[in-house]
């Protein structure tokens, strides 16, 4: 029997900021319980809905919309394709007509304050990341079920089985480790991602890959592409401004670019210096980030929090690199995803459990493999390219200050950023053969991190900057 098969469109997810884990995974567990209500036959029998939210869900929920993203979710609405402008009045007219139009077919009495409990003081013990969906029915009975979103939109049902709507195949490559992987590409002498592609062959075509595999970059482009255009502040109340545009502003002049491809070209005809790159890549990640901060769209890579890192890298390869074909950009995040799902087999990619090294980390090691494979690498160096990565992220703490995803979430995504181009610019200089660290080492070590790490340095806000910053501004 395989162990937990994942595939690229499990490792990428197209999805509404700010949280994966607070935003995507919850939404999609309400959505889910919506779901198992119509296929019991109950949806018309529910006259009251309650929804309990537990540990780091309820700590710091308000920040990450988790409260936002559960009534969207039994709504019926879907976060890739809803519209993020009706985000607001749709939630204010819940609030105000205290009525929650069930799966978009069955509207009863809701009221937030009375129906949507944070449960602060009281946690699960399968993962910090809870909420309970109670519905009582007009028959005086109720149906119960709890989710857990663990991270990067992954969403596990009440007794360990992780929902999911792909079948367990065999794989012609099964990759628990980055041992395992590296056996396969040494068999066959492919690269990683033909060793991925391969596998995710078993499940969908050729060209339903290839396609799905470029709306996660198109997504990924408006994103950024939005996000460096748009200025003025970040909600949440910690008047935090965005920086995106200004620096792309402060970059380019005054010339307006009306759309992507266009602002590309300006971008890389004015230059390739080292603190003109340095500054682009930034901008970059900035850009993401305050669009996921806003409840934008974008791609979990492979969570919303360090959603920023692999489209700066990428965008890197793409204008500075020379490397722009659409097979560059597919072997790319073919690559990514591999390394993610290593990580989140071996450990984890949820900050509630192991800290920002889950998020961050994991980002910067899958966008540094990338990368080198896409710059030639050998298979040992994009490995040791996610090693390097991951080894310097080690022990990062999540500490967002308010419960959001903002300080210090969106300034980590440049710091990833340019730690993953380093690391491959190292291994790509180097033989791997006497590195002293292998990935797996690294993965054990980052997990083992992860459970001797305090859980007031868990995405909970309970410390670190969370707890000195809002000392110092109660302070003043």
């Amino acid at each position: 029997m395989q162990k937990e098969q994942i595939s690229v469109f499990d490792m990428f997810k197209i999805g509404i900021g700010p949280s994966s884990s607070h935003t995507l995974g919850p939404w999609r567990a309400a959505q889910q319980f919506v779901q198992l209500l119509e296929n019991q036959g109950l949806l018309q029998q529910v006259i009251q809905i309650k929804i309990l939210l537990y540990g780091s869900l309820a700590k710091t929920g308000k920040g990450h919309g988790t409260d936002i993203a559960v009534l969207l979710g039994l709504s019926g609405d879907d976060p890739v394709t809803f519209d993020v402008d009706q985000i607001g009045p749709k939630i204010e007219n819940i609030r105000l007509s205290q009525q929650l139009f069930l799966g978009g077919k069955r509207s009863i009495p809701f009221r937030m304050e009375d129906d949507l409990l944070f449960l602060m003081n009281n946690s699960l013990p399968y993962h910090p990341n809870a909420v309970t969906f109670q519905a009582f029915l007009d028959n005086d009975k109720a149906v119960s079920e709890t989710y857990y979103s663990v991270g990067g939109g992954f969403v596990v049902k009440e007794g360990g089985q992780q929902t999911s709507a792909k079948p367990e195949v065999d794989l012609p490559f099964p990759i628990e480790t980055a041992g395992d992987l590296l056996h396969w590409c040494l068999k066959t002498g492919i690269k990683i991602s033909d060793i991925v592609m391969e596998n995710e062959l078993a499940w969908r075509s050729e060209a339903d890959i290839k396609t799905g595999v470029l709306q996660f970059f198109q997504v990924m482009k408006e994103c950024m592409y939005r996000g460096c255009h748009t200025s003025g502040y970040l909600p949440g109340g910690l008047n935090v401004a965005r920086r995106a545009a200004r620096l792309n502003k402060r970059i380019l002049g005054d010339t307006i670019y009306n759309d992507y491809d266009s602002w590309i070209a300006a971008i890389k005809a004015k230059g390739n210096n080292f603190q003109y790159i340095l500054d682009w890549v930034s901008c970059f990640a900035l850009a993401v980030n305050e669009e996921n901060a806003s409840f934008g769209r974008v791609v979990t890579a492979p969570t919303n929090g360090a959603a920023g890192v692999i489209p700066a890298v990428l965008h890197y390869m793409i204008i500075f690199c020379d490397k722009n074909s659409m097979d560059d950009i597919i072997r790319f995040l073919l690559t990514a995803s591999e390394i993610g799902s290593i990580f989140k087999k071996g450990s984890t990619i949820s900050a509630a459990m192991g800290g920002c090294q889950a998020e961050i980390g994991v980002s910067s090691a899958m966008a540094a493999a990338a990368l080198t494979e896409c710059l030639g690498g050998s298979q040992r160096q994009v490995l040791m390219a996610a090693e390097i990565a991951m080894e310097h992220h080690l022990g990062m703490t999540c500490d967002p200050i308010g419960g959001l995803v903002q300080v210090p979430c969106i300034e980590r995504n440049t710091m990833g950023t340019i730690k993953a181009i380093t690391a491959s610019q190292l291994a790509l200089q180097s033989n791997p053969d006497s590195a002293k660290v292998s990935l797996d080492a690294v993965v054990k070590t980052m997990w083992e991190t992860a459970q001797d790490m305090n859980s007031k340095y868990k995405e909970t806000a309970d410390g670190g900057l969370a707890v000195q910053v809002s000392l110092s501004m109660k302070e003043c």
